[in-house]
C-alpha cells in the first residue's frame, strides 16, 4: 500500500478522522488509528512528548484528510463558531506550525511559502481581531520544544507586543508576523542541540548557534518568493541594540524596527520554552541579564503580556 505523510500539529483531539492512521516503525507502516476514531485522551500529548511530527495515511484517503483539515480550519476561523476560543485558538496554531515546517523543509517551494504568507494575514485577523485570542494561543504549551512553534509563539508574542505598542499599520503587523514565522529557519537541521540554555553549549556549537541567522540567509540566496523585509528579519533577529548580538554585531541605528521586536520577543520566548523558566521569572531574566540588548519599554510590555496568562 502507499502512504503519504501528515503533519501531528494538525490532528485534533476533538473531531473525528475520516481516515487510517498508521506509524512507520523500522520502516513499516502499523496501523495506529482507524477512521470514525479520534485523538482524544492522551493521544496527541503521547505523540508530542516523543517528538513525533509525522503520520502517514494512505494516499487515496488524502482526499479526506484535506477535508479534515479545512473543516476545521475554516471552523477554526470563522467569528460565529461554536467552538470557544482556546479550542480555535489550538486549530490555528497547529495549522500555523504545520505550514512553517513546510518552509522550513522546502525553502525552495514558491508555493508552501505563498501559502504560509496567506494564513499569516488570516492568523493576524485571528488575533487583532479577538482579544483572546493571542492569550490561548500562548496558553499552548511547546511541550516538545519544536521550532516550527516557537515561530507561531514569537509571531504571537510580537502582535501582541505591536498592540501594545499602539501600532495599527496592518502591513506592518503582518510583515511582523510572517517575518517572526520564519526567522529561525536557519536552526532547521542543525546539529546543534538549542533546546538548552546557550551557556551550556561547547564553545564549537555556540559558535554554530551564533551563525544561525546567516545559515538562513546563505540557504535562501537561490530563492526568489521570499520577500526582502522577511530576509531582513531572518537576518537580524539575533542582534542587539548594543551590537553585541550575531552574526554582525550590528547597532541599534543599523537595525531594521521590525527586527528589533522580533529579537526581544524570540529572546523572551528562548527562555520560557528552551531553557524552561517560568513566566514569573522569565521577564525578570531578561530585564536583568539582557539589560541594554533589548529595548527596555519593549521587555516591559512583554512582562504585561507574560503575566497575563
Amino acid at each position: 500500500m502507499n502512504h503519504t505523510s501528515i503533519r501531528v500539529s494538525t490532528l485534533r483531539g476533538d473531531s473525528k478522522i475520516n481516515f487510517d492512521v498508521f506509524v512507520k516503525i523500522n520502516e513499516k507502516m502499523i496501523h495506529y488509528l482507524r477512521r470514525g476514531d479520534s485523538f482524544e485522551g492522551t493521544r496527541l500529548k503521547r505523540l508530542k512528548e516523543k517528538k513525533l511530527k509525522n503520520l502517514y495515511i494512505l494516499v487515496e484517503d488524502e482526499p479526506h484528510y484535506r477535508t479534515y483539515l479545512k473543516t476545521n480550519i475554516d471552523s477554526a476561523y470563522d467569528p460565529n463558531s461554536k467552538k470557544d476560543v482556546q479550542t480555535r485558538a489550538e486549530i490555528i496554531q497547529g495549522d500555523q506550525q504545520s505550514r512553517v515546517e513546510d518552509v522550513f523543509e522546502n525553502p525552495e517551494n514558491k508555493e508552501f511559502y505563498l501559502g504560509t504568507k496567506t494564513a499569516s494575514h488570516k492568523f493576524v485577523e485571528f488575533l487583532t481581531k479577538n482579544s483572546l485570542a493571542a492569550a490561548a494561543v500562548l496558553k499552548i504549551e511547546n511541550s516538545d520544544k519544536n521550532l516550527a512553534h516557537h515561530g507561531v509563539t514569537v509571531a504571537t508574542l510580537a502582535v501582541a507586543l505591536s498592540h501594545k505598542m499602539k501600532q495599527e499599520d496592518q502591513k506592518v503587523i503582518q510583515w511582523l508576523t510572517f517575518g517572526s514565522l520564519l526567522h529561525d529557519i536557519g536552526l532547521h537541521e542543525t546539529p546543534v542541540v538549542y533546546t538548552q540554555p546557550l551557556n551550556l553549549l561547547s564553545p564549537e556549537d555556540l559558535k554554530l548557534y551564533r551563525g544561525h541567522p546567516h545559515v538562513g540567509i546563505e540557504k535562501l540566496k537561490n530563492t526568489e518568493h521570499f520577500d526582502p523585509q522577511v530576509l531582513k528579519i531572518i537576518n537580524e533577529h539575533e542582534e542587539c541594540l548594543d551590537g553585541s548580538g550575531y552574526p554582525k554585531g550590528m547597532l541599534e541605528k543599523q537595525l531594521d524596527p521590525l527586527s528589533i521586536i522580533v529579537a526581544t520577543c524570540n529572546a523572551m520566548d528562548r527562555l520560557l520554552t528552551f531553557e524552561a523558566i517560568s513566566k514569573t521569572d522569565a521577564p525578570k531574566r531578561l530585564m536583568i541579564d539582557q539589560v541594554g540588548k533589548h529595548p527596555l519599554d519593549q521587555i516591559k510590555l512583554l512582562s504585561e503580556i507574560i503575566k497575563s496568562l
